[in-house]
């Protein structure tokens, strides 16, 4: 069985002949460039990096090919670069360096200071209002964009083969997108007091998400390559750790009809995919939204949040939903637990999320800076003795 029809077996809600493993698919289940850097060495394996750029902001990177073997990866990403100046070169003013994403918002990074990029201006933060300041919104130049995703996925798709391809999309979601457009505190203020305001900046995220899906589609079809693409990876971040992150019926009038008009397109122009959501936190109440909403993949499965119990999410969703993720917590057991800690977890989570498929493994998230190698190899070694059907 190769990595696509192990892949697609899960997705099926069948038994594989081993759980599959994604690590570098897409944004969300990579691994930082430190964390890889020092697990590599502590086995002595290569430490060359496939593209060191495919998201800077979180400091992710893509292994290189053949370490993605050596570690199983069942996946392969295609995509345009996450967030980077579309000169695709950075400003550098001694030890800081700055990038400039999608939608204008502007991120600095001070080496030996900073794990990651953080924001530091927003473009429509200072308006009066967001309804009055969505023409000042900077746009991409799509035609330059286009030519250098293109580009990007003529040099992916060769790497492909039998692997899982993702097509992994290239800016947050609407909500993260416009948290970090407006400024933090303003968005949740428009969301009370300007909502044509906060719809009409989502119906400019989703007219671009619909843009960047055809150039994708249509770069499919036009190359022979449909049938590369399995799944489609978007992102919003919905939920907090106790709580969704605003009212749950705001995002049901608001933010989960634009995700099923996105879903719906991108399955009808490509029948076959199916549908990859990240969206961290304490989601349960608006899962069945989603899932009429046409999503088909959760991650990343955050079973410490508030009501993301893991046998009752398998029990109510499982025939369903397809959980990519919840293989280990980042933000306790990978980063602070022992080896034996991780391995311990690692299998209770196997035997809760495997039985009868639909489980492809991932930690909570991308592996981050401070997973000692010990963590990793433990994780990993556990799920290569353990995962098995």
């Amino acid at each position: 069985m190769n990595s696509r029809e192990r892949i697609q077996t899960a997705l099926a809600h069948k038994e594989a002949d081993r759980i599959p493993y994604d690590l570098a698919g897409t944004t969300v289940t990579a691994i930082t460039k430190n964390a890889y850097l020092r697990a590599m060495q502590f086995r002595g394996l290569s430490i060359e990096i496939g593209d060191d750029e495919i998201d800077p902001i979180q400091q992710i990177v893509t292994p290189c090919d053949e370490n993605l073997i050596l570690l199983k990866s069942d996946t392969r990403r295609l995509g345009a670069q996450r967030i980077t100046d579309f000169s695709n070169k950075k400003r550098v003013n001694g030890n800081l360096i700055e990038v400039t994403d999608f939608y204008g918002c502007n991120w600095k990074f001070e080496t030996g200071t900073d794990l990651y990029y953080h924001l530091i201006s927003s473009p429509l933060l200072e308006a009066d209002s967001l309804s009055g300041s969505l023409h000042q919104l900077p746009r991409p130049d799509w035609n330059f964009f286009t030519q250098l995703l293109r580009k990007n996925l003529n040099e992916q798709i060769v790497k492909v083969g039998n692997f899982c391809g993702i097509a992994d999309r290239n800016t947050a979601g609407f909500t993260e997108n416009s948290l970090r457009i407006r400024g933090y505190e303003n968005w949740f203020m428009d969301t009370m007091m300007d909502p044509n305001g906060v719809e009409g900046l989502c119906d400019i995220i989703l007219e671009d998400k619909l843009r960047y899906w055809d150039a994708i589609i249509d770069w499919a079809i036009e190359t022979g390559n449909e049938h590369h693409i399995q799944v489609i990876s978007e992102c919003d971040d919905l939920g907090s750790q106790s709580t969704t992150i605003i009212d749950p019926e705001t995002l049901r009038q608001i933010i989960i009809p634009r995700f099923k008009t996105l879903f719906t397109h991108v399955k009808k122009r490509l029948p076959h995919v199916k549908t990859f959501m990240h969206t961290c936190g304490a989601i349960r109440e608006i899962l069945p939204d989603l899932v009429e909403a046409g999503l088909d993949i959760l991650n990343p499965v955050q079973f410490t949040a508030t009501g993301m119990d893991l046998k009752e999410l398998k029990r109510d969703f499982g025939n369903v939903l397809t959980f990519w993720g919840g293989g280990v917590d980042t933000q306790s057991t990978l980063n602070n637990g022992s080896p034996q800690q991780v391995a311990d977890e690692v299998k209770r989570i196997i035997d809760i999320l495997a039985p009868g498929g639909g489980f492809v493994f991932a930690p909570v998230h991308n592996i981050q800076d401070d997973v000692s190698p010990e963590n990793f190899w433990a994780m990993w070694d556990t799920l290569q003795q353990y995962g098995k059907y």
